[in-house]
């Protein structure tokens, strides 16, 4: 396989984390806490550097989905694999996602959350692929559109290895 193709840099990253943080904090001026509820465990270094992106005061949460397993693709079945450690209900809810792809596993989560009675439920993703669309799903802060390709990096996995690649990089082109 030949090496992974940097699609985007650790620079572009960096850029657009403090572009979204401030567009995150003029959507919440009232000052209250936001929960950053991070997607596992792909979304965990876009997490971090988002929270400290942000002026608005946040509380960090993790849920545990899977749909991939060790696949380049979605399954199109979720499994809830890590539950929230406290109650959502009466709080403004971000769901931190490092990847939209067909849109299966924020749906599941969209519909998850919306039971717990946030104050408010948003979506903000790293990376958006809508040509893999298959489940509508309303984000409301994205990073990157990114075509059609599978991508690895920034925390993104390829069964469990190349998380820790500081750019997002192409896999196996």
């Amino acid at each position: 396989m030949p090496p992974p193709r940097v699609l985007l840099s650790a620079e572009q990253i960096r850029t657009r984390i403090a572009e979204l943080g401030a567009e995150i904090d003029d959507s919440y001026p009232g000052g209250e806490p936001v929960y950053l509820i991070a997607v596992l465990k792909g979304a965990f270094i876009f997490l971090a550097d988002l929270a400290r992106a942000m002026t608005t005061p946040v509380r960090i949460e993790f849920i545990g989905i899977s749909s991939y397993g060790r696949r380049k693709s979605s399954s199109g079945q979720v499994q809830l694999t890590k539950d929230l450690d406290v109650s959502i209900e009466g709080h403004h809810v971000i769901l931190v996602e490092d990847i939209l792809d067909s849109g299966t596993t924020l749906a599941y989560l969209v519909t998850l959350m919306a039971q717990r009675k946030p104050k408010s439920l948003r979506i903000v993703t790293l990376l958006d692929k809508p040509e893999r669309r298959q489940s509508p799903v309303k984000t409301d802060f994205v990073g990157f559109t990114i075509p059609d390709v599978f991508v690895i990096g920034y925390g993104l996995d390829y069964a469990e290895d190349y998380r820790n690649l500081k750019d997002v990089c192409v896999l196996g082109e």
